[in-house]
This record gives C-alpha cells, sequence and structure tokens, in this order.
C-alpha cells in the first residue's frame, strides 16, 4: 500500500511540475498501549485469601484492576475472578493518578517475569508472580 501511495505521489507530482522532481517518503508507526482505569473494586462477597496463580493472564479477560497496596495489583477478570500481580518492588506511583498502562504483546498475555505495568507518570513495575484471590474457608 505504502507503494501505491508513493507512485500516486510521484505521478502527481510529475504532472503539476515537469520541471522539478519531488520525492517523498511515508513511515507508518503502530503503536498500541492499552489503560487499565483503578477504580475502587466492587466489594467481595466475602474474605479473600491468596493461593497460587497461573504464570500468565489473558490480556482480554481484565475488566479492571484496583491498587491495593504499593507492591500489587487486584486485576478483576471476567467471569468474577480476581487476580492479585505481585510487583519485584514496591510501586509507589500508581495510586497517584488513576489508572496505569499495560503494552499489549503479541501472545495477548500478561505474563509474571515478563511483563510490566507502567504508571501514568512514567514509572514501570514488573510483574514478579500472579496470585489468586478465592475466598477464605470458614470453619
Amino acid at each position: 500500500m505504502t507503494g501505491l501511495l508513493m507512485a500516486g505521489l510521484l505521478a502527481g507530482a510529475a504532472a503539476a511540475q515537469a520541471d522539478h522532481l519531488l520525492l517523498a517518503q511515508l513511515t507508518i508507526r503502530r503503536r498500541v498501549v492499552v489503560r487499565v482505569q483503578t477504580n475502587a473494586p466492587p466489594p467481595p462477597p466475602e474474605e479473600l485469601t491468596e493461593k497460587k496463580g497461573p504464570g500468565c493472564l489473558p490480556m482480554g479477560d481484565v475488566l479492571g484492576a484496583a491498587v491495593i497496596a504499593s507492591n500489587s495489583v487486584d486485576f478483576i477478570l471476567r467471569g468474577g475472578k480476581r487476580m492479585r500481580a505481585r510487583f519485584s518492588s514496591s510501586c509507589p506511583a500508581l495510586d497517584y493518578y488513576s489508572g496505569f498502562y499495560i503494552v499489549p504483546t503479541t501472545d495477548g498475555m500478561i505474563c509474571a517475569d515478563r511483563d510490566a505495568v507502567r504508571s501514568r507518570a512514567g514509572g514501570e513495575c514488573s510483574i514478579e508472580r500472579f496470585r489468586a484471590l478465592v475466598p477464605k474457608k470458614t470453619r
């Protein structure tokens, strides 16, 4: 498509100015960033506890997020499940602005030990692991 556009530009330029040669270059760059809004999460039906979580989450399953502590973010997923992303270190900039960014990957997954969340202030927090949030058992 870029070749056709360049050919059209050159043909139009040649017709308009026969004695001058006009060259143009067109570069198309695409960057997609997913912004995750952090609103107050709906209250859990009961008290939750952390269990071992998966290595990756499908990015399309994330409906929202809540910044609960400076070292983690709770993701609210389709179907009502919740996952906590634990950071390798404290990430205090996340709660300063409402929301953060996740750069989409080619596989469509958010993975521990690979991906990071980026604060709107420019900071980056690497995800160390995911923890599943499940209802606490009562005796």
